[in-house]
């Protein structure tokens, strides 16, 4: 069996010797090429040049911007049996992708499983999201929380290191200073329903957790998961009292958000975003650009996981 293994050496937890093992560990399974990201979109290249040839099993280690690149490289051509099997080693600072599949947040603990399931062949078929033309794997958003994932970027380009602190501060900062929140210039619209409007943000999921807080799970979407449609949170207006019970219902392991400012969508297939003004927007925690439109829609079935 033919294998790419495609390595961020620049993820958060992602060193050296986890690199040399995990290689030595996978040679000993499948014949194996390495390829090493030298920047943004690297690993959609390396993974699209491989799904065009006869490699088939990517492996990632990396974090979940490393894996939603990859996955869009795989599916240049779309979804189908040609394409390979997709095999995650969490190596960033959540992993959400690769814990919302049941595997283990340690990477050396998360290669074993991996070199089990290729031993016995044990694949999983998800299915994932759209935003245009743009696959995502775990979430997407428009509004305040692509503006927070911004600024922790840009903080990381002058050496921060992507820590729960620097999340919290950088939402912070977005929320009291780069936010109008006296305006919500979004509108979610969907065939055969009345349109939402008046939202100042929208969170989607494809699986649950959204993120993780350290080892705390974060749930606006609680329902969101694998086998069905895609899950969306939206909030009318951002006044701090709703803003803060909303946050503190995402981190309860109990209780969903509600409220009337609160709209919450479940199992959806299709549905677009609209705004009067272009908005900040991420996929699977990593920020695009600003949108003023994008549809967004559902892909069952559309990648096999090793897992």
């Amino acid at each position: 069996m033919r294998a790419l293994l495609v390595v961020n050496p620049n993820a958060t937890t992602t060193t050296e010797r986890s690199r040399d093992v995990l290689t030595r560990a996978l040679r000993s399974e499948v014949d194996l090429e390495v390829g090493y990201t030298e920047g943004r979109g690297h690993a959609a290249q390396l993974a699209r040049q491989a799904a065009r040839g006869d490699v088939e099993v990517i492996v990632t280690l990396g974090g979940d911007g490393t894996v939603s690149e990859v996955v869009n490289g795989m599916l240049t051509d779309g979804p189908g049996p040609q394409v390979p099997a997709l095999a995650v080693v969490p190596g960033g600072s959540t992993n959400v992708f690769a814990r919302a599949l049941g595997l283990p947040a340690d990477w050396a603990e998360g290669t074993g499983v991996i070199l089990e399931a290729l031993r016995e062949k044990r694949t999983r078929t998800i299915g994932l999201g759209r935003a245009d033309d743009r696959w995502f794997t775990c979430s997407a958003g428009l509004g305040l929380d692509a503006a927070t994932i911004q600024r922790v970027e840009q903080a990381r380009t002058r050496g921060h290191t992507a820590t729960k602190g620097l999340y919290v501060r950088s939402a912070l900062l977005q929320y009291l200073t780069g936010t109008d929140r006296r305006t919500a210039p979004i509108t979610l619209s969907r065939p055969d329903a009345e349109p939402q409007r008046h939202l100042s943000l929208a969170i989607v999921q494809n699986t649950a957790p959204w993120t993780y807080f350290g080892t705390h799970p974060v749930n606006p979407n609680p329902d969101a998961g694998f086998d069905t449609g895609l899950d969306v949170l939206a909030l009318r207006g951002l006044p701090l009292a709703a803003s803060l019970r909303v946050v503190q219902q995402t981190l309860s392991l109990r209780a969903r958000p509600r409220g009337k400012r609160v709209v919450s969508l479940h199992d959806i297939s299709e549905f677009t975003l609209s705004c009067l003004t272009p908005l900040a927007f991420q996929v699977d925690g990593d920020y695009l650009d600003e949108r003023d439109e994008i549809t967004f829609r559902s892909a069952p079935e559309a990648l096999r996981v090793v897992c």
